[in-house]
């Protein structure tokens, strides 16, 4: 059964506490978004991930396959981490930003990046161009990832 968020009385609320509470949550996320996308992977004719692009972009092409890799993987968890943060924070003081256990925040995160941002940074295809599978993919497994990052966050933040 689905729990109504109830607003924190002032003294309660801590923003270092809902930042770290949703920074851990963030990672969790990240991690189920990672196996999510393995079952229902979003881009299966090649195409590059954003994190990957990011990395090609920034080192002119000359970095390694390895280098590559390793810095799109570092861009995953760091984004994971810092928008689970940033969720955690407004949590603190906005109890209803953690409405349906945070898929709200899955779906919301992904219209905003892979439906607006991503794509107006060069870094992504237009929502038009997306296939049918990539975006469905894309939502599901942001679905989950605010799902997890719910989850833990909350039982992180209990903990505090």
């Amino acid at each position: 059964m689905s729990e109504v968020a109830v607003e924190k009385p002032t003294e309660t609320r801590s923003l270092l506490k809902g930042l770290f509470a949703g920074l851990i949550g963030g990672l969790a996320g990240a991690a189920a978004k990672t196996v999510a996308e393995k079952i229902y992977p979003p881009r299966v004719h090649g195409e590059p991930e954003p994190s990957e692009v990011v990395i090609e972009k920034a080192t002119d092409g000359e970095a390694s396959d390895e280098t590559k890799e390793i810095g799109a993987e570092a861009i995953h968890w760091a984004f994971g981490a810092m928008a689970g943060a940033a969720y955690g924070g407004l949590v603190e003081y906005y109890p209803a930003a953690s409405s349906k256990e945070g898929a709200s925040f899955g779906l919301t995160l992904a219209a905003l990046t892979h439906g607006g941002a991503l794509p107006a940074m060069g870094l992504g295809a237009a929502p038009e161009d997306q296939t049918a599978q990539e975006k469905t993919s894309e939502m599901s497994s942001h679905l989950v990832y605010g799902v997890v990052t719910e989850i833990v966050r909350g039982m992180v933040r209990k903990m505090l």
